[in-house]
């Protein structure tokens, strides 16, 4: 059964640790839907758009084949995955989790598993 996007959101805050989630445009750094709290996800969704848009220049310029599966940053006290949806170019996932109580191992698979189940 494929997920529209608020159900794909609301299965990923489900993890242990999950603070926030939101799916991005970064055509145009636009917010298209966001579950939880914590941070200024329209604000986190333009911030990261350039964070997508730089490695995607980066690896146009090195001439590197494939596309990014997904992003991870590391905080002090949080976990931020950014994982583009391979079915719809143009968006991206955006998950941040808490660190002290996430495990980022079943974070990224729960990412990739509500990605490929997802209607978008």
């Amino acid at each position: 059964m494929a997920l529209t996007p608020k159900e794909l959101l609301n299965q990923l805050m489900q993890t242990e640790g999950a603070m926030c989630a939101a799916l991005v445009d970064y055509n145009s750094g636009m917010l298209l839907e966001s579950v939880g709290s914590g941070m200024d996800l329209e604000l986190a969704a333009a911030g990261n758009t350039e964070v997508v848009r730089a490695k995607m220049k980066t690896m146009k310029s090195l001439g590197m084949q494939g596309s990014i599966e997904d992003i991870l940053i590391t905080l002090t006290h949080q976990y931020h995955i950014i994982r583009p949806v391979e079915k719809h170019d143009g968006l991206f996932i955006y998950y941040v989790l808490d660190r002290s109580r996430a495990n980022l191992a079943m974070a990224r698979r729960k990412v990739l598993e509500a990605e490929s189940q997802t209607a978008i």
